[in-house]
């Protein structure tokens, strides 16, 4: 193919004239004369290949955009009827057209005669039975597909919510719950986290009974932790204060002093908050007079636990009702 002879034959506005000796990366090079009246020398490859379909004449963005400065006014593209020339936007024709929908969009030349643009936006969804029109997903009502899609291609709609705001969100953001608000739910939400949760003493009790293991535990058992020489570490947390349990030569070991901790700082945290909420149901003013008292100390090796509340519920100053020794934690 390379090695025809293309004397005479035409490429776009070239018409080959004759062979030359030149040579072009190897491909012997052509005489041409464009339509205008201008002779170039043109190689083999980008002849038959189209590269070059004329002197230079055509303007490279008009040869870039084939036919796009074409008149289209007048011309129906799916739901969208052109109405007029728009301004160009980075070398792009532009038109303004109206939708079957009433709504007014400005498209590229090129994405409408490609027919990559039918319609404003309204009409991939109205094709798919999935009209937003109206519709209500939780605090927001869809009212009109707006001019742009996300990287996806689902379309923007135009939401009002109750509190008033508007925004724009995807189709498919609304249909599969992503957004069920402008964002005042969520603030809501969180403004009445700390009324759900059960405070007392600077800890929460939810935080007690859902203690999660920690990502950097090196022995599979929460609050134990294994350390050099094949010893391991057993610790526990309680009011934002990190106590030392003990270091011990195996892991049952460890694991046994961690668990007797939980029972006597945990269980015992948990038993106490009860019996506080109970009688602070019953007598308001009583609550605010007694606000729960629970503290952990270490002393001489061994916890003891301080706490305004006994068994019966009754008020008994700061008793100790626990006092730690080694058959409580071990050391």
């Amino acid at each position: 193919m390379w090695g025809r002879d293309l004397t005479g034959e035409k490429f776009g506005k070239l018409t080959v004239l004759e062979k030359t000796e030149g040579r072009s990366q190897g491909y012997i090079l052509w005489r041409c004369r464009c339509a205008c009246g201008r002779e170039i020398l043109v190689s083999t490859k980008k002849l038959v290949q189209g590269s070059i379909r004329d002197c230079g004449c055509v303007p490279r963005e008009d040869a870039r955009r084939g036919r796009s400065a074409e008149d289209l006014t007048g011309q129906v593209f799916g739901a969208l009827t052109v109405l007029y020339q728009a301004e160009s936007r980075k070398g792009r024709t532009r038109w303004v057209c109206r939708c079957q929908c009433g709504r007014e969009t400005t498209v590229n030349a090129h994405e409408l005669k490609a027919g990559k643009t039918k319609s404003c936006g309204c009409g991939s969804h109205i094709r798919r039975g999935l009209d937003l029109s109206g519709r209500k997903f939780g605090r927001l009502t869809a009212l009109y597909p707006v001019d742009k899609r996300d990287h996806k291609g689902s379309v923007y709609w135009h939401c009002r919510c109750e509190c008033g705001q508007e925004l724009d969100v995807t189709g498919d953001s609304l249909v599969q719950g992503g957004y069920r608000s402008c964002g005042c739910l969520k603030k809501e939400l969180q403004q009445e986290i700390p009324n759900r949760l059960h405070r007392g003493d600077g800890t929460c009790l939810e935080r007690i009974e859902s203690q999660n293991q920690r990502r950097d535990n090196t022995s599979g058992f929460r609050g134990v932790y294994k350390v050099k020489e094949g010893r391991y570490r057993a610790g526990i947390g309680f009011k934002r204060k990190r106590f030392y349990i003990g270091s011990f030569g195996s892991f049952q070991e460890a694991v046994q002093a961690r668990l007797q901790a939980e029972t006597l700082i945990y269980e015992g945290y948990v038993k106490a908050y009860r019996e506080w909420e109970s009688r602070a149901g019953e007598d308001d003013r009583w609550a605010k007079e007694n606000p729960l008292i629970f503290e952990v100390k270490r002393e001489n090796g061994s916890f003891k636990i301080w706490t305004n509340m006994t068994g019966e519920g009754e008020i008994n100053g700061r008793k100790d009702v626990a006092k730690g020794n080694s058959s409580d934690v071990c050391r």
